[in-house]
């Protein structure tokens, strides 16, 4: 009844009858917003539970697909739906999220990923350890590669598990374009999220401590540059990171056409004021925005958000002790993410533990020819997607490649 269903009783009977009614008011279907894409589908999820649904079995019409409906919260119930592939997703992994929600004592959520930081592995993180999406096409891939599905109702948004960090810097469009462009695009990725970083501390490292590792050209520029400075490295690129956080979060709150402008024309303004006043440096700019730029080519926004967080912490270590701090930094970082794992699985995988068969379909995109076998990392009944010999003749690749 609290869905809009209608009861009716007679007297003395041993039962009713009820009758469904509802009619809920929803939005249309719509681009994807977070997550834009230049091919395949033009549609992203709804807040209506029952039509997210039916989108998915839309694009994965089978049989083995498996739902189950629970609800989590006392005071105000809210509907969860678990999605599988039967035979392909690993039975711990469902009985995991499973259990997992349903020994959640909460009055009610509101929406799914409040519910992904409940059933996380590691709830102090600030690493996402299950991959939200609002892409149909990403779900329905996930779930034939043996992935878990978690949907709920009044979020536009799906939870995936497990994932590893480099599923976060995966798109759908890397299978709708040609290997080599797909391969070329994961790669730059992946440097991005270094480059982003790296840049800013291993520059504030380097004015701070280490000036020999600057060439002699470059140096007397940056001198020129910081000339009429008055801050330390440090300050200086603190400074700027935190005027690039101000508009990034000021772009984002603001009305789409006014956010856009603001986020433009401030960043002109501040940049050009910033170095005519002396407070920074030209050459600080360009890496700063440099940085900003590669955090924001990652496909997932919440794995951009914690690149960008990370990097304040690495700064200051670079500014207090220069290069053996940003390794210090780096280190305590990975030590984290060896530790971290995602519904029991390593959260680093395939680099650890090493796992060189799933390279092909993670680190790079192998023509499809070679991509028969599933990842190890799901550990699924079904190692194979299709004939590999069979595929292999007729791509004309030979055996031994």
């Amino acid at each position: 009844m609290l869905k809009g269903a209608i009861y009716i009783h007679v007297s003395g009977a041993p039962y009713g009858l009820a009758i469904p009614a509802s009619g809920v008011a929803t939005r249309n279907l719509q681009r994807p917003e977070i997550e834009t894409n230049v091919l395949g589908p033009q549609v992203a999820f709804v807040e209506d539970l029952d039509m997210n649904l039916s989108i998915i079995r839309k694009y994965l019409a089978s049989p083995q697909l498996f739902h189950e409906q629970l609800w989590v919260g006392k005071s105000v119930p809210q509907e969860v739906a678990i999605l599988y592939m039967e035979g392909t997703a690993n039975p711990e992994h469902v009985q995991t999220i499973r259990q997992r929600i349903q020994d959640l004592e909460v009055d009610g959520l509101v929406e799914v990923n409040i519910l992904a930081q409940y059933i996380a592995d590691n709830e102090i993180t600030v690493f996402p350890t299950l991959l939200q999406t609002e892409r149909p096409d990403r779900v329905s891939s996930a779930l034939r590669k043996g992935q878990v599905a978690i949907l709920m109702q009044g979020s536009p948004f799906v939870l995936l598990g497990p994932t590893a960090l480099i599923h976060f810097f995966e798109s759908p469009d890397d299978y709708y374009f040609r290997w080599s462009i797909a391969t070329f695009n994961r790669v730059l990725r992946v440097s991005a999220m270094i480059a982003s970083l790296l840049f800013t501390p291993l520059y504030v490292a380097a004015l701070t401590f280490h000036y020999e590792m600057i060439p002699a050209d470059l140096l007397l520029s940056l001198a020129q540059s910081r000339a009429r400075v008055p801050f330390p490295p440090l300050f200086e690129a603190l400074m700027m990171e935190i005027i690039i956080e101000l508009l990034r979060e000021a772009g984002a709150r603001l009305p789409t056409k006014v956010g856009q402008t603001i986020g433009i024309v401030g960043g002109i303004v501040i940049g050009q004021a910033s170095v005519q006043a002396g407070f920074t440096s030209n050459i600080l700019i360009i890496i700063v925005a440099l940085g900003a730029l590669s955090s924001f080519i990652a496909p997932s926004y919440v794995i951009g958000s914690t690149i960008r967080v990370i990097r304040f912490p690495i700064i200051l270590m670079a500014g207090l002790l220069g290069l053996i701090g940003i390794m210090m930094a780096v280190s305590f970082l990975i030590s984290h993410l060896l530790r971290l794992t995602s519904l029991g699985r390593p959260y680093l995988s395939p680099l650890y533990p090493v796992r060189l068969i799933d390279w092909k379909n993670s680190f790079i995109r192998a023509p499809f020819a070679f991509l028969a076998k599933r990842l190890e990392f799901f550990q699924n009944g079904k190692p194979y997607r299709y004939n590999k010999q069979r595929a292999r003749q007729i791509h004309n690749f030979d055996e031994d490649e």
